[in-house]
């Protein structure tokens, strides 16, 4: 029953604290909303064009331009301007439409529409979006061209039926074919892989900064009062445990449940889900005992604790996902909980796997939480007859 006393008091301690109900239950969703939007929300990259001519053809060529995939046209007044917009950011690139373009492509001559592309990925990839554009527009008026010349219909004419047959000529088929397995599955949420990175990330790192509990409670004496009690050395180490245990089950739990209700998460097999959460919490739980009776003062326990939440988290994967990472940065990636974490959790939510398939994951997750709790409850047990001893 003391065990439970001392869970339940520390937990509701924690959540009378403005600050910790932010980082334990606002901040992760923040995260995984923003991060999860930028790296799989519906972007509409934007296209500035600048029509000095206002003819026919370049009406024309500005309607091929606003098909390409979901690039969004906007018109802009002069070059000056478009090029303030590029280099600001505000479109992605520009494009040129000079002055007498329509009167020298029907006389057969060369006009060079201008080009303005930022140097980042959306730049570089409108780019060739637009010189695509740029030559079916050109393969129009050859063929016109072709006809007028050839038939000595007028040039209209010509350009008239060449837009009138082109839609029946047979095309060029892509087919896109995955060979093996598609890492990922059209049935993925965009917020799903990052919502598993967050879940690892803030369970350990609230667990690492919990410990200025447990630092603070022997500071201020609480601990010494409790063995000067009936109270066994062991029932206070349960009790410690049971409370670590229970704010890193809260929190996952919550980002867990909250995740899926806002965001449409899917974590896979639920019950293996909860099981790697379990197993996880027990990881951090005895990493933050390991810390608690390590680390002297509250300022050594938070700045280590973020230190080594968020360095841990990146280096397992819970920032950038492991797939990008060289095969020896994957195997020292391992050295770390939080890959094999997030290797379960990936099984589960993308490969749509089951308790069987993340097994060796689980033993892991189970060695470090047995050697993280037998070395913290080690230290914490020595660190409090040392201050019993003391006192």
């Amino acid at each position: 029953m003391k065990p439970l006393v001392i869970a339940g008091t520390e937990l509701r301690l924690l959540l009378r604290d403005r600050s910790s109900l932010f980082f334990l239950f606002l901040l992760p969703m923040g995260l995984i909303l923003v991060i999860g939007a930028a790296a799989g929300g519906s972007y509409e990259p934007r296209l500035g064009v600048v029509d000095q001519d206002r003819g026919a053809l370049s009406a024309a060529l500005i309607r091929d331009l606003g098909t390409i995939g979901n690039v969004r046209v906007e018109r802009i007044d002069d070059e000056a301007r478009l090029r303030t917009a590029v280099e600001r950011g505000e479109v992605q690139a520009g494009v040129v439409i000079p002055e007498r373009y329509d009167v020298l492509l029907r006389a057969g001559g060369r006009v060079d529409v201008g080009l303005l592309a930022r140097q980042d990925q959306d730049g570089r990839q409108l780019g060739p979006a637009v010189r695509s554009a740029v030559g079916r527009q050109g393969e129009r008026l050859r063929a016109a061209r072709f006809a007028a010349n050839e038939t000595g219909v007028p040039f209209d004419q010509g350009l008239a039926t060449t837009d009138r047959i082109a839609p029946a000529l047979p095309g060029v088929a892509v087919r896109t074919v995955t060979a093996g397995e598609d890492p990922f599955p059209e049935t993925l949420g965009r917020f799903d892989m990052e919502a598993a990175g967050q879940l690892l990330l803030f369970v350990f790192l609230t667990s690492l900064t919990g410990s200025v509990v447990l630092i603070e409670g022997r500071r201020l004496g609480v601990t010494r009062r409790m063995l000067a009690t009936p109270t066994p050395v062991r029932t206070i180490l349960f009790g410690e445990a049971l409370s670590r245990m229970g704010i890193a089950m809260t929190q996952g739990v919550f980002i867990m449940v909250g995740s899926a209700l806002l965001f449409g998460v899917g974590w896979g097999d639920l019950p293996s889900a909860i099981l790697v959460l379990l197993m996880f919490c027990l990881v951090g739980s005895g990493a933050a005992m390991v810390t608690g009776a390590v680390l002297r003062t509250e300022q050594q326990a938070g700045g280590i604790g973020v230190l080594l939440g968020l360095g841990l988290a990146a280096l397992g994967g819970s920032m950038v996902p492991l797939e990008v990472f060289s095969p020896v940065m994957t195997a020292i990636a391992h050295v770390t909980p939080h890959a094999w974490g997030n290797d379960a959790l990936t099984e589960l939510i993308r490969n749509g796997g089951g308790l069987r398939d993340v097994l060796p994951e689980l033993a892991v997750l189970a060695g470090y939480a047995l050697v993280l709790f037998s070395a913290g409850t080690y230290l914490l047990r020595r660190s409090l007859m040392r201050d019993s001893a003391q006192a």
